[in-house]
């Protein structure tokens, strides 16, 4: 931590002197606290914000605008499929697949108080979104006989509790070691005039660097060397909202690593023309997600001549990445992008003022943003029904109803396939509660092979279906 002669030097330098303009009026700790935010400042960073603030103007029209059409997508099936699952379980057994969650968020917008990775949505036993995903790498250490390290990016706002919870919950079965921790970066925001804004008098508003803020901070924190240092060829990369998602897919796997791609896309068919998905297309010769915000209506809802959506393929933000790309794309950093946003301020009275229209400039990168530079880069269709159903709103669509609704009917599939009787209603849906603890079963396959080993588990006696692994 500065002193204050020291953070005030800091702070001239960059031209940011306005920090400590409430000093005088500040107790004890809360200097100590501003003194101690402005050390972890990179002002150097702020300097840069400043030049893309001062160049955004002069960009050219959206990527959309530019000339692109839809990016070829693989849909693996039959001997294909086959082959990439095998090369995929041959990663496994070697132990060169680790895989990495986005974590920063809290639950706020779910009315929850806490990281939103610790948000019930077990149906039956209200188990968290962590649980499903760190259960999912037990079952598959058990199977392939070797780990597959969890890389758990967190934010300043959640990182204590994210772990804690981890540590209160014995880590869900995973050896400690095989967990790591690291932390996404933070960037003030801007006024037109390039000052940061303060939101309190002994605070500098901060937001989150954005998903394409993991790459620095897995070379910041380590997390990349020790990818390295295991002997890692790919990470498996996803977003902690969506307990469907197949975490470290063998057949995605081995299809990424027998197309010695730099970063391989899992793509659905989007919902409808309006659904907030990135688009996977083709542009200059390579693969790009362009925001559903860059498209017109026109291109949302144009068609192609089998009358399915041109413009069919949404991002969801499941990919594998070479470790060696990953190296790469962190030493030559991303594109900064720029938004006009509200952002909480200080009056010069140091009362707090809550904009009622767009104030001031956030920053943050997108992830998507490194296709750019991957060489090769398949997209591979995936069915949204098995694989995704996040939580993102509290009520209606991706909602923690909607969510536990469609685990319920992917685990129902699953019983059915193994002959299993499950009444459904009329929308597909079982009609009693079910949840398959994943270290149980993580697909339809071992499933099947559980219930037909001696003593497996029976119904519960309530009638909901609880299948699950105490040790």
């Amino acid at each position: 931590m500065p002193s204050l002669e020291e953070a005030r030097k800091i702070l001239a330098d960059a031209g940011q002197s306005h920090v400590l303009a409430f000093w005088n009026r500040l107790d004890a700790p809360a200097r100590e606290s501003l003194l101690a935010q402005i050390g972890r400042i990179d002002f150097a960073a702020v300097a840069k914000l400043r030049g893309v603030l001062a160049d955004a103007g002069a960009k050219a029209a959206p990527a959309a605008a530019a000339p692109m059409e839809p990016a070829p997508v693989v849909e693996l099936a039959g001997a294909e499929l086959a082959a990439a699952r095998a090369r995929g379980e041959e990663e496994l057994r070697a132990g060169r697949v680790g895989a990495l969650v986005v974590a920063g968020g809290q639950g706020s917008r779910l009315g929850f108080e806490g990281p939103k990775g610790c948000y019930p949505v077990g149906p039956i036993t209200d188990a968290p979104l962590f649980f499903f995903h760190a259960r999912k790498l037990l079952a598959l250490k058990r199977r392939y006989g070797r780990p597959v390290p969890f890389y758990v990016m967190t934010s300043e706002t959640n990182d204590a509790a994210t772990r804690a919870f981890f540590e209160e919950r014995g880590y869900f079965g995973l050896a400690k070691e095989d967990v790591f921790f690291f932390v996404q970066g933070m960037w003030p925001a801007l006024d037109p005039e390039g000052k940061v804004i303060l939101d309190r008098p002994d605070h500098v508003f901060l937001s989150p660097d954005g998903h394409g803020g993991t790459l620095a901070a897995l070379e910041r924190s380590g997390a990349l060397a020790d990818m390295e240092a295991r002997g890692l060829a790919s990470v498996f990369y996803f977003q902690v909202d969506n307990p469907m998602v197949d975490v470290a897919d063998p057949a995605f796997v081995g299809f990424h690593a027998a197309q010695g791609a730099d970063l391989s896309v899992k793509v659905c068919a989007k919902r409808d023309p309006q659904e907030g998905l990135g688009v996977a297309v083709r542009r200059g010769g390579r693969t790009e997600i362009v925001e559903y915000t860059e498209f017109t209506d026109a291109q949302k809802n144009e068609r192609a001549p089998d009358g399915e959506l041109r413009y069919k393929y949404g991002s969801v933000a499941i990919h594998v990445f070479s470790v060696p790309f990953l190296r790469r794309e962190a030493s030559a950093g991303l594109p900064v992008h720029v938004a006009h946003k509200k952002v909480p301020h200080v009056d010069a009275s140091g009362a707090v003022v809550k904009p009622s229209a767009p104030n001031a400039y956030k920053f943050e990168k997108f992830i998507f943003d490194a296709l750019a530079d991957a060489k090769v880069c398949p997209c591979v269709a995936f069915d949204r029904e098995a694989e995704f159903s996040p939580v993102k709103n509290a009520e209606g669509a991706d909602s923690p109803a909607t969510c536990r609704a469609d685990l319920s009917r992917k685990w129902a599939r699953w019983l059915r396939a193994a002959g299993v009787a499950v009444p459904l209603d009329g929308r597909g849906y079982p009609v009693r509660r079910i949840e398959i603890d994943p270290a149980f079963a993580f697909d339809a396959a071992s499933l099947a092979e559980r219930l037909a080993a001696p003593g497996a588990p029976a119904e519960e006696p309530a009638g909901d279906i609880l299948l699950r692994e105490d040790a």
